[in-house]
């Protein structure tokens, strides 16, 4: 009996199975998606560049010395005239004064001389005094003159090089480490390196772009594809080497008419105003380029846009709603959105939120509401 009863439990537990229902499928994941819409968009190009300072002066000695003190913070904003070194003055002042003496006598020879021919000109008509004479005397008096005009020059010389024992900013700026110390002979002759002085605002940042993105800029403008503007108006943004984006525009105010051709490159520059110094010359950068306004072309949010390895992808939706991974093209970034410039198409449909919850060739269901077609990037005209 008991062994009947271990045979028909399994055709008990057949039974009861096979009236169970079957679980339904999962519904496919919902995601938000858009509809990629072409327009004018930003044609922004990115280089690598470097800030330099819109001016730099060297300081240098223009007398020989020895250098006293030094009359300035290193590493503060100075004003153009402020003093920075002082150079032994001594040996100056006493050529001043030897100058100052030296006038003095040519002076005193002059107003003889000039006595002589104003005690000769009324004698030489009364035969009193020969020509000869006179114009002797007449030659003296020229002569003085001319000796007081180089006193007076060398006078003028020592003043200056007194003066250049004090040395001044040429320009105003931040002052930078100083050359030479407290005690150190210094030459005009060999020309002593004491600072150096950078104007830190505005200041330049100088960018290189190869000639084949030169020329197929050049094309597309020739087509009509991009609308350039004027070079002046040309706006510029830099990121930092930190990844920050610094606030301040620049604009571009030149570009070089040559082609490096050791690097195949044409140099470029813009000009940033700089007030709270944190620009410095000699620091790298990068330049995201607002290089005209390229026609039908496409923008898309920035979180639709996946980046790995240097390599920048977005998933679209193709038949039955069937994720596709698509490989795409940045352009740069402008009022929040990335610019594609190849790999996605007007029309298209583009995912932008819930993608990194799918696969690609898994379905969905797509979602529009609360979502926005990709427009293009307002362009200012």
């Amino acid at each position: 009996m008991g062994r009947l009863r271990l045979l028909a439990l399994p055709v008990v537990l057949m039974i009861a199975s096979c009236g169970e229902p079957e679980m339904p499928a999962p519904p496919p994941i919902a995601v938000d998606v858009i509809k990629v819409v072409g327009g004018d968009v930003p044609n922004i190009t990115e280089l690598p560049g470097r800030i330099e300072a819109v001016r730099t002066a060297e300081v240098r000695a223009r007398v020989d010395g020895i250098v006293e003190r030094r009359l300035y913070k290193e590493g503060s904003d100075v004003p153009e005239g402020a003093p920075l070194f002082l150079i032994d003055p001594r040996d100056k002042q006493a050529q001043l004064a030897q100058a100052q003496a030296a006038l003095s006598r040519a002076q005193a020879a002059q107003a003889n001389a000039r006595s002589i021919v104003t005690r000769y000109q009324p004698l030489v008509s009364r035969k009193a005094v020969s020509a000869q004479e006179y114009d002797a005397a007449l030659s003296d008096a020229r002569q003085a003159d001319a000796a007081v005009a180089d006193a007076r020059a060398a006078l003028d010389r020592a003043k200056l090089e007194l003066g250049y024992t004090t040395v001044r900013a040429p320009i105003a700026g931040r002052v930078g480490k100083a050359q030479v110390t407290e005690g150190a002979l210094v030459s005009a002759s060999s020309a002593t390196l004491l600072t150096q002085i950078n104007q830190l605002s505005p200041i330049y940042a100088t960018f290189t772009e190869s000639s084949a993105q030169l020329l197929n800029l050049q094309e597309q403008v020739s087509s009509g594809d991009i609308r350039l503007p004027n070079l002046g108006a040309i706006e510029v943004r830099l990121v930092l080497e930190n990844g920050q984006e610094y606030g301040p525009v620049g604009f571009l105010d030149f570009a070089d008419q040559t082609v490096d051709p050791s690097t195949g490159s044409q140099t470029l520059r813009a000009q940033f105003p700089n007030p709270e110094r944190l620009l410095l010359p000699g620091q790298f950068v990068r330049g995201r380029i607002v290089a005209g306004v390229v026609r039908n072309g496409v923008s898309v949010p920035q979180r639709a846009v996946q980046i790995q390895s240097d390599q920048a992808s977005v998933m679209v939706l193709g038949k039955d709603n069937t994720v596709i991974r698509r490989t795409v093209t940045l352009g740069g970034q402008s009022a929040g959105k990335w610019v594609i410039r190849s790999g996605l198409r007007p029309g298209e449909t583009l995912i932008v939120d819930g993608w990194t919850k799918v696969q690609p060739g898994q379905k969905v269901t797509p979602r529009t509401k609360g979502a926005k077609s990709a427009q293009s990037t307002p362009v200012k005209k």
